[in-house]
């Protein structure tokens, strides 16, 4: 197995409600470790061209008007098989499809307000980690 690095962001309905610390513990009990994290409110820029793969898609705005709405929770999680292991841990999209225990089920309040993002492939993680951090902002 792999040690990889996965991006996570906690999104706007989580830390609307204080739950960044609650969902550190799931993700540290899954076995992954928090090895860089920043607190920050995104600008439409930003929000826009992170997301810049759905721009096609018709919920785009929603995502980003949601996305700037509150501060967010930036962080790089690494372990073995961290992506996919992220995955798991967040659970699907929509929270009345997510497992018991699984980030969405336990917090998210809607398949928008969702309450965490998580890099989807190796390529991915690499580009979000670098859109927000430096190499040295991650300390493993």
């Amino acid at each position: 197995m792999a040690v990889e690095q996965t991006l996570s962001i906690i999104k706007p309905d989580a830390t609307r409600r204080n739950l960044t610390g609650a969902i550190n513990k799931v993700i540290e009990e899954a076995g992954l470790r928090i090895v860089a994290q920043k607190r920050l409110r995104l600008s439409r820029l930003q929000a826009s061209t992170f997301y810049a793969v759905h721009k096609e898609r018709p919920f785009f705005g929603e995502l980003v008007e949601t996305m700037v709405s509150e501060p967010v929770v930036i962080q790089v999680l690494q372990g073995e098989n961290a992506i996919a292991k992220y995955r798991d841990v967040m659970g699907a999209t929509n929270p009345e499809n997510a497992a018991a225990g699984t980030i969405r089920k336990l917090f998210a309040l809607n398949i928008g307000e969702n309450s965490v993002h998580g890099s989807d492939s190796a390529e991915n993680a690499a580009n979000e980690v670098r859109f927000f951090f430096s190499g040295m902002e991650i300390v493993g």
